[in-house]
């Protein structure tokens, strides 16, 4: 689609095509791309017994807070317009007055990103046998990235590009605390301590 269409096209397909009830249904998904939406489903999941280790809290922060600090990293280095800004609030776009107007830093997208990282890293702990709720998570994951552009924050590129940093940054955070794992777990009276 990037190849295909231009970002206004783009931005444009998703944002003109709204609806009082998906302003409010999108103003809320978005929020699931966010540090405290985050932060809350990860401490919950402690509530489980076979996540209360250390383990588990070194992954959780390793898989949800090094991609997001690649995202503000790069948000930083590109210091790209969002919407707003680019298209000068043009009249076309829609926006209601309790979305935050953002106009700075919108390459790539950090809600993006954080949902991909946080809905990859739940995929990686379901049980075989539950394996297909991963599709449910990649379907929220993807609803957050609509969601960004529904209320006018960023571009297709954006939420394109945070989703890939944040799946990649989550997979290969992943990768390392798997291979980690028999040395978290080699020493079991260190975990009831």
């Amino acid at each position: 689609m990037l190849l295909s269409y231009d970002k206004q096209t783009l931005f444009a397909a998703v944002n003109t095509h709204y609806s009082p009830i998906g302003d409010v249904l999108m103003y809320n998904i978005t929020h699931m791309g966010e540090g405290p939406f985050i932060i809350i489903v990860l401490l919950v999941l402690i509530g489980a017994a076979s996540f209360r280790n250390i383990w588990y809290f070194v992954a959780a922060v390793m898989c949800n807070a090094v991609p997001a600090l690649v995202i503000q990293m790069a948000k930083r280095m590109a210091h790209a317009p969002r919407p707003l800004n680019y298209f000068k609030e043009a009249s076309w776009i829609h926006i209601t007055s309790d979305w935050p107007k953002l106009y700075q830093n919108s390459f790539p997208s950090g809600h993006s990103a954080g949902a991909f990282s946080l809905f990859c890293f739940l995929s990686f702990l379901l049980p075989e046998r539950y394996r297909a709720f991963g599709l449910l998570f990649f379907a929220m994951a993807i609803s957050v990235c609509y969601s960004r552009l529904y209320v006018a924050a960023h571009f297709f590129a954006d939420v394109y590009a945070g989703s890939v940093i944040g799946c990649t940054v989550t997979i290969i955070s992943f990768a390392i605390m798997r291979s980690l794992q028999p040395r978290f777990f080699s020493n079991q009276d260190f975990l009831t301590k």
